[in-house]
């Protein structure tokens, strides 16, 4: 037997690491693993000490949010630099939203125009809109949709009420198919913000107290129960309080489709102890919270957190450089970030950071968007989508970032492990220093027969 590629090193895969491993490689998938002496192979690469994990899903990302489609290339080679080989990208995008075939159509044109690595796609529904579209865009490959109930731009990224939501959930119920929300109160959320203006609040300390928790876990509720009554799966795409993780838990535990996803650098930032230094570049919505950082980490243990995602946002910095909190952008860079800081944050509290990362990072965002098994695990027939790490510390330095960003709130942060090399589809993309595939090599990827409640 001959491959095209063969990789040596130990390989994390879903039951542990393996030792003194071997991977065959042949036409972009894993067509062998086994130990010991490895066959002949076209190409051999000894990873010596270095791990072999799957390539990470990175089950959130705003690609196109400020430079519209063309986004997807830097975007897409940041997460090739950072180990992602798939990307979920939101539907939210400049100057109009993934909202029916057309619009489809032309974010698959442009990511087999500008992907570095593989993109899924969320689709939305705009306010008003019938749910006929909801089945179209599912037969064009959509892995979820997702809706808001807070309006950051009537155009762009609308609130949906209630009754709306109502309907699209029972368009999705007999579908494995999620509806995500961006999860806060509207009415609570623009009282708030018009009161810490009025009393002369501009600084990030101000951010988490005016939108505060009660808004998030409202909006969460409201949804969860809509999801319930209409026997769909309601998803929420980031929580920030280890109450809000419960909530779902205790709609899962009475027989209904909920899910909660958490965000990196609600692990990693306090705005008690970050805020002053990082200001606006730590501006997120939902807010990141004070002391909630233990908590997450025990909801993460306690398997009531789907998945762990970047949420990243192609933001400029200028669209942080603000006098007041309230008119800077929320989001941050996240993609190559990511599976190192998860990585550390783990490991820091003594945890199997290589099992965990694979899991929270790897095999449930595969299994969560219709993905698996050809993604998210080192098994024979998936695809050879691989990121190798080592045990080599670095310091974070933003201006050597791929995203063409070059800010990053983890800029200057210590993390334990260092991305060596990407592998696409059993290709070199990225050696450690250079992304060395093209725009275009990246696919298209539909969501396929699994999910999160078979």
């Amino acid at each position: 037997m001959s491959f095209d590629l063969v990789i040596r090193g130990t390989a994390v895969l879903p039951d542990g690491p393996l030792e003194d491993a071997w991977i065959g490689i042949t036409a972009g998938k894993i067509s062998a693993i086994g130990t010991g002496d490895a066959p002949q192979a076209a190409a051999v690469h000894d990873c010596g000490e270095d791990l072999i994990l799957p390539g990470v899903i990175d089950g959130q990302t705003h690609a196109c949010s400020y430079g519209g489609l063309p986004g997807i290339r830097s975007t897409t080679r940041s997460a090739i630099a950072g180990g992602v080989t798939t990307i979920v990208d939101m539907p939210y995008d400049n100057p109009a939203p993934l909202n029916d075939t057309a619009r489809l159509a032309d974010k698959v044109s442009a990511i087999e125009e500008h992907a570095h690595s593989h993109v899924a796609l969320y689709g939305t529904i705009m306010p008003g809109q019938s749910t006929d579209a909801i089945a179209s865009l599912i037969d064009g490959g959509v892995v979820a949709f997702k809706i808001s109930t807070f309006e950051s731009s009537p155009t762009r990224f609308p609130r949906i009420g209630s009754d709306q939501i109502f309907d699209i959930f029972h368009a999705l119920a007999d579908t494995p198919v999620p509806l995500g929300v961006h999860n806060e109160d509207q009415e609570i959320v623009r009282a708030y913000i018009a009161a810490a203006r009025a009393s002369g609040q501009n600084g990030i300390e101000a951010h988490s107290a005016s939108r505060p928790p009660a808004a998030e876990l409202a909006a969460t509720a409201l949804f969860l129960e809509l999801g319930a009554a209409a026997g769909a799966h309601a998803h929420i795409v980031h929580l920030t309080t280890a109450r809000g993780f419960q909530l779902v838990d205790n709609y899962l535990t009475d027989g209904f489709r909920a899910t909660g996803e958490l965000c990196v650098h609600y692990l990693w930032f306090d705005p008690d102890r970050d805020g002053a230094a990082l200001g606006a570049r730590m501006k997120v919505n939902p807010p990141i919270r004070p002391g909630q950082i233990d908590a997450l980490w025990d909801e993460i243990l306690s398997g009531r957190v789907a998945f762990v995602s970047s949420d990243h946002s192609s933001w400029p910095i200028d669209n942080k450089l603000t006098d007041s909190i309230f008119d800077a952008g929320a989001g941050v860079p996240g993609l190559e970030t990511l599976l190192p800081a998860f990585w550390t944050a783990a490991e820091e509290r003594g945890l199997d950071a290589a099992s965990l990362t694979v899991d929270m990072l790897c095999e449930r965002p595969a299994k969560f968007f219709g993905l698996w098994p050809h993604k998210g695990a080192i098994r024979v027939g998936a695809d050879a989508d691989l990121a190798i790490v080592s045990r080599t510390a670095q310091t974070w330095d933003a201006q050597n970032a791929h995203d063409a960003l070059q800010w990053s709130p983890f800029d200057g942060r210590r993390f334990t492990i260092t991305v060596e090399r990407t592998y696409l589809s059993g290709h070199l993309a990225f050696d450690g220093r250079t992304v060395l595939n093209k725009p275009g090599d990246g696919r298209y990827v539909r969501r396929d027969q699994s999910h999160w409640f078979e």
